[in-house]
């Protein structure tokens, strides 16, 4: 049975040095939640508080209610994937799997039972007589997992399972992860680096920096909706385009951003929202997701400096100003020579796609 996970003000440090001040947010029961985040900005040190494995310095962490600050690893019934599969390279697939259950008071023909179901379920019991030197690198983590499941846990602790994998065993077990999770009923908590995994994999996903929350949501919510310049920079690929010279007016009671040249008034749901808290005029920061720039007949101009084809679509390196601004532009019925490098061209955009950024605050002003 899965648990929902609530941890209050939690606040972890190594000596002198705080990685966590203080951190609370609740996990939901049978989710798939995602921690995501730059390196050393707390997410594995977060979840081996979770498991029990890191003293904590401050806070409260509990499983469906009951608190777990003192409650040994071994009594949390938690299974954990780590990076670099950590099976035991003496013992075959199956005494590997076998593993978790030795402290259980277990029948050999109820293990073997219990190791065949989940080898199979990660499709691993082929080789159940192998030993790890004679896996592939994906077979191996699919072992781990396997040991990982077979204790049927409550929670799922995995920290960036799938990094030591090539791009395509990553892509063929993101998808089995996807397909596993329906399967069994425990809460998943994932911690990685890479935003692919996060928004593929999570139901929902918090985006960490420097021991904080920077926000939680869907990710949806994270991709259309960043709260802050950090997430908008972080989530996408590639990042977003940023322009700081930009500029937020109100003239004749109605308000619109100075771009580059271009007067852009705002849509009517934008104008309610600054209207109602009567926003000043002041600087601005502009993001841009690349995929919602278009190449026009009329617009800003710019002078394409790279062209990278990557099949389905194409991404420009546009010169904007001396600023690098990055389209991706579908192929089909593309005219390759109107978008070779040292090209002049124009290039447009929805103004309702606009992120417009506090640049002092740094927060999304929607």
């Amino acid at each position: 049975m899965s648990v929902t996970i609530r941890i209050d003000h939690a606040k972890k440090q190594f000596g002198a040095n705080t990685v966590i001040p203080d951190l609370s947010l609740n996990i939901r029961q049978g989710e798939f939640f995602t921690l995501l985040g730059p390196s050393g900005c707390g997410k594995t040190t977060l979840l081996r508080m979770i498991a029990g494995f890191n003293s904590i310095e401050g806070g409260d962490f509990y499983f469906n209610g009951r608190r777990i600050n003192d409650l040994d690893p071994a009594k949390r019934n938690i299974g954990m994937v780590f990076q670099n599969y950590a099976i035991f390279p003496h013992l075959t697939v199956r005494k590997n799997v076998e593993f978790g259950l030795e402290n259980r008071k277990m029948s050999k023909a109820e293990k073997a039972a219990l190791s065949d179901e989940f080898m199979k379920l990660v499709h691993v019991d082929a080789y159940a007589d192998r030993m790890p030197d004679r896996l592939s690198g994906g077979q191996q983590q699919r072992v781990a997992l396997a040991r990982a499941l077979v204790i049927k846990p409550d929670v799922l602790l995995m920290d960036e399972p799938l990094s030591n994998l090539d791009a395509k065993l990553r892509n063929q077990m993101r998808a089995e992860l996807i397909k596993l999770r329906s399967r069994i009923d425990t809460t998943f908590i994932y911690v990685t680096h890479d935003q692919t995994e996060a928004m593929t994999l999570g139901d929902r996903i918090v985006i960490m920096r420097d021991g904080f929350i920077q926000q939680i949501g869907t990710p949806q919510e994270v991709f259309n909706h960043p709260t802050n310049l950090f997430v908008a920079g972080f989530i996408g690929t590639p990042q977003m385009n940023f322009f700081h010279n930009a500029k937020l007016v109100k003239k004749d009671g109605e308000y619109a951003v100075d771009l580059l040249g271009r007067h852009i008034v705002l849509d009517a749901e934008r104008q309610k929202v600054l209207k109602g808290r009567n926003e000043p005029e002041h600087e601005l920061i502009v993001g841009i997701r690349p995929v919602h720039l278009t190449i026009a007949e009329k617009g800003l101009p710019a002078t394409i400096d790279v062209s990278e084809m990557m099949g389905s679509e194409m991404h420009l390196h546009l010169n904007v100003e001396g600023q690098d601004v990055i389209a991706i532009i579908p192929t089909a019925g593309l005219s390759l020579d109107a978008v070779r490098s040292g090209s002049q061209t124009h290039f447009d955009f929805d103004p309702s796609l606009m992120h417009l950024f506090d640049p002092e605050t740094e927060k999304n002003l929607f």
